[in-house]
């Protein structure tokens, strides 16, 4: 059961490490350099701060890596709950892993289409400066596409975490409204994109709270250890 506990708190940082560098790639980064209805204005701002931007892929990579840590270390305290819904959980959490590492590309991409290579040249700046800004805005609806299996695996994680002895309920049906939350927001991104913006924030608030809570948890106390009774 300690090492149990050990491996909760691993995951716990590494959740962590997860939040920051997302926090990072997307708001730090990409929302303060990118005007998306704008290619020329999001295109001097990548190259007026390159260095910043190339920064923001490595930390998106940083938190995928460290996401299939996570991933791994659920499982492993998860197994004993329900094996085929917790590998289940782990295939949902790798399906996004995979998604979101495919879509990082076009991220990155965008540099290639600004830096004027030569091959490059059978197009003007404001083609280039255009396909910058759709391959950016690619990456977002990469994104959601993600966050849908993300979304899957919240509510089986969820699940787990209420029927298991290691955590408190409470964190089990955070979890299943987030990962609700989530799935709501995808369908929401790609069926009825001019309501995305009005409802964003009240669909992805649970979200957050949910997976910061549970962050700290793991990070904090870990796992419940049982009490063991003794004889007087």
């Amino acid at each position: 059961m300690d090492s149990k506990v050990k491996i909760a708190r691993i995951a716990g940082f590494l959740y962590l490490l997860i939040i920051i560098f997302g926090l990072i790639a997307q708001i730090f980064v990409r929302d303060n350099l990118v005007d998306y209805d704008n290619a020329t204005t999001t295109a001097k701002n990548i190259l007026a701060s390159e260095f910043w931007y190339r920064f923001g892929f490595v930390s998106e990579l940083l938190m995928l890596v460290c996401d299939i840590g996570v991933t791994t270390i659920l499982y492993i305290l998860l197994k004993d709950t329900s094996r085929n819904l917790s590998l289940l959980s782990t295939l949902f959490r790798l399906s996004s892993i995979i998604i979101l590492s495919v879509a990082a590309l076009t991220h990155y991409a965008a540099l290639s289409f600004l830096k004027g290579s030569n091959y490059l040249d059978v197009f003007t700046s404001s083609q280039l400066n255009a396909f910058a800004l759709l391959s950016i805005r690619l990456h977002g609806t990469g994104y959601n596409i993600s966050l849908l299996f993300f979304g899957f695996h919240l509510i089986i994680l969820g699940f787990l975490i209420y029927q298991s002895r290691l955590f408190k309920k409470f964190l089990g049906i955070l979890l299943l409204i987030g990962g609700i939350c989530y799935i709501a927001n995808s369908f929401i991104w790609f069926l009825f994109p001019d309501l995305v913006k009005l409802i964003y924030p009240a669909i992805i608030i649970p979200c957050a709270i949910g997976e910061w809570i549970f962050c700290f948890w793991l990070l904090i106390k870990g796992v419940a250890v049982p009490k063991i009774k003794t004889l007087n």
